[in-house]
């Protein structure tokens, strides 16, 4: 049966100041009613019901979780004691669901995307359990075809075709590329044979698993240790007095480029449009803009200003003149005012922030 894994434990410090860390930016919502996390359940609701639909997230979020999510029970919201990066959340996610449904398949996805259309995402992830049912030793990651260089995302060099599902082509994958600096970003793009990595993937738990006992034996004991005591009295105490003794590590990292260097990981071709949300320029992706090419969320005057982003809270004027190229965003206390080219950049305040003694702020 096919289960989900959502991983919502990020602090969103790129979306600062409307995120925080009291409300990070999964528990936001940047159009329509529903919050990303929210829209990210409904996305699978549709294949995969609450029963067999889990959430890692921080334990300080674990109850607002269960407000934003009453259909999940209890003890289908994992909340980590502290953020140990995604090996550790996925090897425990794994392990959990693991020991609850021993023929599980798991599709583990951020809570913080934006897919459209959603149908189009439910027949990727039907291709996805049919290789998994096919081929349950390989690990199945979804690639998005380029559509500019990014140095924000990883990169995904496609291999040989491995076949056809749905409709949806899935190919080896040949090798995982970290965030690139923007010419060999272009050279990627412009070769075609790379994909941005999404970070959203279909596997067997055991078969994540063994990949972990091979490749990173102390995440693996941590973890299972740990998940063989879900269910019990001692679950709570288990993962307090373990987690922080598992590495942080990113699954990409501690997984996925050894496995794809061994030939295990097929990349299926997303036949969506996604983004991960992951800085203020999103919002310009995602929005129209004016004649002048500023994105504006606010109540803004502006004479002689372009191609900013602009966003506020309501009733709460913003006034800019002889300015371009810009993040100007106002949320409560804070106002953020960036170049556009380091919106990447944002979270280095958070951490000044914290750094300075003004975490309050964060």
């Amino acid at each position: 049966m096919l289960h989900a894994m959502i991983m919502a434990g990020g602090g969103g410090t790129r979306f600062w100041p409307r995120s925080r860390t009291k409300r990070p930016k999964q528990f936001l919502t940047f159009s329509g009613d529903r919050t990303l996390l929210q829209s990210t359940v409904d996305r699978v609701s549709a294949q995969i019901p609450p029963e067999r639909t889990w959430v890692i997230t921080g334990e300080q979020y674990a109850a607002e979780t269960a407000v934003q999510l009453p259909e999940l029970a209890h003890d289908h919201i994992i909340g980590e004691p502290e953020g140990r990066d995604t090996a550790p959340c996925v090897g425990l996610g794994a392990a959990i669901i693991h020991k609850a449904d021993p023929n599980a398949t798991i599709a583990v996805m951020p809570a913080d995307h934006v897919i459209e259309p959603e149908r189009e995402f439910q027949r990727a992830l039907h291709a996805a359990e049919q290789f998994i049912a096919d081929a349950p030793d390989k690990l199945v990651t979804f690639g998005i075809r380029p559509t500019f260089p990014s140095t924000g995302y990883g990169y995904i060099k496609r291999g040989e075709p491995a076949g056809t599902r749905q409709g949806v082509s899935a190919f080896r994958v040949a090798e995982f590329k970290e965030k690139p600096q923007f010419p060999q970003a272009e050279e990627f793009v412009a070769s075609g044979a790379y994909d941005w990595n999404s970070g959203i993937f279909v596997w067997k738990p055991v078969t994540i698993l063994n990949e972990l006992r091979v490749r990173k034996p102390e995440i693996h004991a941590v973890v299972t240790r740990i998940a063989a005591s879900w269910g019990t009295s001692s679950w709570p105490e288990a993962l307090h007095t373990s987690y922080h003794q598992a590495e942080k590590k990113s699954i990409d990292y501690a997984v996925m480029q050894g496995a794809a260097a061994d030939g295990n990981v097929l990349v299926l071709s997303a036949p969506y449009t996604w983004d991960d949300v992951g800085s203020w320029l999103a919002l310009e992706r995602r929005n129209p803009q004016d004649a002048d090419h500023n994105t504006v969320q606010a109540l803004h005057c502006g004479i002689e200003t372009s191609k900013c982003v602009i966003v506020g809270d309501p009733g709460q004027l913003i006034a800019t003149y002889g300015v371009s190229n810009l993040l100007i965003i106002q949320n409560g206390n804070a106002i953020l005012v960036a170049d556009r080219k380091h919106e990447d950049k944002v979270k280095e305040i958070v951490d000044a922030l914290k750094k300075t003694g003004r975490g309050e702020y964060t």
